[in-house]
């Protein structure tokens, strides 16, 4: 398996994902279609030049899912069985189109799950970064993982 084990997470285990991923026009404008998110911050270059960040900015949504998906290949392609929840969500600064997104990655609790023995909860802490390394999103989100399998 690609992703990671229960036993594979301790608590402050970090990794800075290798995978990255620039934003592009045609993600936000697609996303928003999709999403039916009409929010002119978005959509409308006119409406958005005159706002404080003088352009359209990626949707936070978006911004969120992409940070999370960077993420699978490294710790969750194959080990987990579902995401539990998502909290703490900020956004401290806005992605524009042309922006790499990064992610890094730290292990912050764990638990073993009480109703499946083959179980463990990890809470992971997620940072999305720009090219200048400056956080744009950053969420705390809980997963349930499988434990690694006993040897046959």
């Amino acid at each position: 398996m690609a992703g990671k084990f229960y036993e594979d997470l301790e608590i402050g285990f970090k990794i800075r994902h290798s995978l990255s991923r620039t934003v592009s026009e045609t993600d936000n404008i697609l996303f928003n279609s999709l999403t039916m998110n009409t929010q002119p911050l978005h959509m409308d270059e006119v409406f958005a030049s005159q706002t404080e960040y003088g352009q359209r900015i990626v949707n936070g949504i978006f911004t969120l899912g992409l940070v999370i998906g960077i993420t699978v290949p490294d710790l969750t392609q194959g080990t987990i069985i579902a995401n539990l929840g998502y909290e703490n969500v900020r956004h401290p600064h806005p992605v524009f189109h042309g922006d790499t997104v990064s992610v890094e990655t730290e292990v912050i609790a764990r638990r073993e799950s009480q109703s499946r023995p083959n179980c463990g909860i990890i809470t992971l802490k997620h940072h999305g970064l720009n090219q200048h390394g400056v956080i744009c999103v950053e969420v705390t989100r809980a997963a349930l993982f499988l434990k690694r399998p006993p040897e046959a």
